[in-house]
């Protein structure tokens, strides 16, 4: 078994790019998962459709603004693409070498972009409210979800939300305390539901999905007497979506009484997989990629899109 590319990175390389001075992959996480940068990696896919991930503080992204004025910047980057491209001539099979050129030129693309996104002064007090944040304030998911919504208003394709990280004070993971959930759950609660009514009210949910999901949940039962957590539970779990085309106040599939296993309309990571590409007008079986003599895709050989869910 080995890696494979990550969801953001399929889309990535499935629908391109709208906008230049923008990656068309972004991650917003305070912190490292347990894999790391697994979780948003291009894998075998090409490089420049990995994520780029943004950490929550007052400078998002290093080196995020010119050291000298744009004109010289601009000389600057002529002679570097002019010694870039030399370098190309004949290696224009090199996947990563080309990956990287377009990486430094979307780094130097974003040092025009970027600044104006992640300046949220120009937010009303009314939509930071919405969201839980203050003004002022650069870390949080409500500034996660606010980041997010300019992010796609500008034409970024796919962002990533990962709330907390691998540390102690701020993991989902609840092999023993899983009492944490109330209010790991309230730092979330409120920014998602205003990040759904801001995507509303300007227009955008219809074109925009939104899926709040995870690779396993927690089971019904307690592993041993006076243990205060639950262990991995991959059997059936839930997950949600909203916009671009669900159909929404409804519920597909139901657990057995005990929510242990899946009682009906049982749902695979591989049709949760194709929902999301078809939505976002992509084709699970003829999205692949040649690599190692075979054509792989996000969905393997497996998925089928769940029609009863779309509007």
């Amino acid at each position: 078994m080995f890696v494979r590319p990550s969801i953001g990175s399929w889309l990535s390389y499935g629908l391109g790019t709208e906008n230049r001075n923008l990656p068309a992959f972004v991650v917003i996480s305070p912190g490292l998962p347990y894999v790391g940068d697994q979780v948003w990696s291009a894998d075998f896919l090409p490089a420049i459709h990995q994520g780029t991930r943004v950490i929550p503080r007052a400078t998002p992204i290093a080196n995020m603004h010119p050291q000298s004025s744009l004109d010289v910047q601009r000389t600057e980057l002529d002679i570097l693409n002019y010694f870039n491209h030399q370098h190309l001539q004949g290696r224009a099979n090199d996947d990563q070498l080309t990956s990287r050129i377009q990486s430094f030129e979307t780094a130097a693309g974003m040092q025009l972009a970027a600044p104006e996104v992640f300046d949220l002064s120009s937010e009303s007090k009314s939509t930071h409210d919405l969201y839980g944040l203050k003004p002022g304030e650069s870390s949080g998911f409500g500034w996660q979800c606010l980041v997010a919504r300019r992010l796609a208003e500008r034409g970024v394709r796919f962002i990533e939300l990962i709330d907390g990280d691998s540390g102690v004070d701020r993991n989902w993971d609840a092999h023993a305390e899983l009492n944490k959930y109330d209010e790991l759950a309230r730092n979330v609660d409120r920014p998602i539901a205003g990040l759904i009514r801001d995507l509303k009210a300007r227009g955008m949910l219809d074109d925009t999905l939104v899926v709040w999901t995870t690779e396993f949940g927690r089971g019904p039962f307690v592993p041993s007497p006076g243990t205060n957590g639950r262990e991995h539970h991959a059997r059936v779990f839930t997950s949600w979506m909203c916009g671009a085309g669900i159909r929404g106040g409804q519920i597909y599939g139901s657990s057995d009484e005990l929510g242990d296993r899946v009682a009906e309309n049982g749902v695979t990571v591989h049709d949760l997989q194709a929902t999301i590409l078809h939505q976002m007008g992509l084709d699970h079986e003829k999205l692949t990629f040649r690599h190692g003599g075979r054509d792989f895709r996000l969905t393997d050989v497996h998925g089928q899109v769940i029609n009863d869910i779309l509007g």
